[in-house]
């Protein structure tokens, strides 16, 4: 019970039963659910402030205790009895501003050892119960006080990693580099710009490529017409390559090598 030892401290000089003991006890859990005390009896007095601390002369009468208790938030003001009855310790406790009213009925021996009233250590019994019955029997019944500010919902970094999706298909570019520019076909820009980009990743070339034309084509043997064959990864994957001889037949037209020659003029070839 963090912060009742502090509590105890401070109100050791006016605890002289096991009864004021317990009802310290209660004091701090309606203070840990967000309720400060007011002051002692049924009216309040001048120049109350709200506080942690117990109230000067809440112990004067052993037989019925009176306290009042305001939430952080304001909304509730809270007025508790606590009645002696033979070894019983009865907690009445009402809401003012809504005039709900709850019970709880707690034995002292339960919770206070009375030849312990000097040792904080060993005066309280069973302090996870009392936590128990206090917030099941009061805290709940009337409701706890709403916070004054909800926490705002954590933005997330755009630069952070997405959540891994197996189904997620993975970028095609290597990580770190951005994935190439591919301006539309029908932009007048787009004229002439794969002629200037040696590895082949823009659309817009004024050269017609038969490969490229949209039309299926079977794959390419790069040493079809000479003796041999060239070694593996001789060609980089999507190079403009034209085969040293003639290609098989079947092959669908048109043909990869229908281009004259450099300088050659003869419009009849």
């Amino acid at each position: 019970m963090a912060g009742l030892e502090l509590l105890y401290a401070s109100a050791r000089a006016a605890i002289s039963r096991p009864q004021d003991a317990l009802l310290c006890g209660v004091h701090w859990e309606l203070v840990r659910h967000g309720y400060r005390c007011l002051g002692a009896g049924d009216q309040p007095g001048p120049d109350e402030r709200k506080s942690e601390l117990l109230p000067a002369g809440w112990e004067a009468n052993k037989e019925v205790y009176t306290l009042r208790y305001r939430s952080m938030d304001d909304a509730r003001e809270l007025l508790l009895k606590a009645i002696m009855v033979e070894d019983s310790m009865i907690l009445n406790v009402m809401d003012r501003s809504s005039q709900k009213v709850a019970d709880v009925t707690l034995a002292v021996a339960d919770h206070i050892d009375p030849e312990h009233l000097d040792d904080f250590h060993k005066v309280y019994k069973d302090t996870e119960e009392l936590r128990t019955r206090i917030a099941s029997g009061i805290i709940a019944p009337l409701g706890a006080p709403a916070e004054k500010a909800k926490k705002e919902p954590e933005k997330k970094d755009p630069d952070s990693p997405r959540d891994y999706d197996p189904l997620r298909i993975p970028p095609h570019h290597p990580a770190g580099m951005r994935a190439p520019t591919r301006p539309s076909p029908l932009s007048p820009f787009a004229v002439g710009g794969e002629d200037l980009d040696p590895l082949g990743r823009r659309s817009g070339g004024m050269i017609v490529d038969p490969l490229r034309s949209g039309f299926p084509q079977p794959g390419i043997d790069p040493s079809s017409g000479i003796p041999g064959r060239l070694p593996p990864g001789a060609v980089p994957p999507g190079a403009r390559f034209d085969p040293f001889g003639p290609l098989g037949a079947g092959r669908s037209r048109p043909d990869p090598d229908h281009l004259p020659p450099p300088g050659y003029d003869d419009m009849f070839m």
